[in-house]
């Protein structure tokens, strides 16, 4: 029986695809020492200040366990500040702090650049096409 040919199998294409995103993002944002999912997260915090750990997971897709250790490397940093919910102490709610605004800010021309290198290779057609198509993919 011959081997599987993973070469043109769509779970590695999607893996390949991935790691290409993730060295980019890294040489782009070098000098932020941060990760996507930390600048999705401190974009979520832009669009919704005061939103709670969980709201903000998954806004971002991330499982709670994930996101909380997250959020404690940004909150670290003085990036982020974490309150109790003063009518629920369990939930903790979620606010950048003033360096993190101007980092997260600082980093919108980066992260587009590895947007536009991603797409690059594509003619505008074939963009449209790939982003519908990733975002039917994401919702399984």
């Amino acid at each position: 029986m011959p081997s599987f040919d993973f070469t043109h199998a769509p779970g590695h294409l999607i893996r390949r695809a991935h790691q290409v995103s993730i060295a980019l993002f890294a040489q782009e944002t070098a000098a932020f020492e941060v990760t996507a999912v930390q600048f999705a997260i401190l974009q979520a915090l832009i669009d919704t200040p005061g939103a709670d750990q969980i709201t903000i997971a998954q806004s971002v897709a991330l499982d709670a366990a994930t996101s909380g250790s997250v959020i404690g490397r940004l909150e670290v940093r003085g990036w982020l500040r974490r309150e109790a919910d003063p009518l629920d102490k369990r939930r903790k709610l979620l606010w950048l702090t003033a360096q993190g605004r101007k980092a997260a800010n600082q980093m919108k021309s980066p992260v587009q650049k590895v947007q536009d290198k991603l797409l690059e290779p594509l003619s505008e057609d074939e963009r449209v096409q790939l982003l519908a198509l990733l975002r039917k993919i994401s919702r399984l």
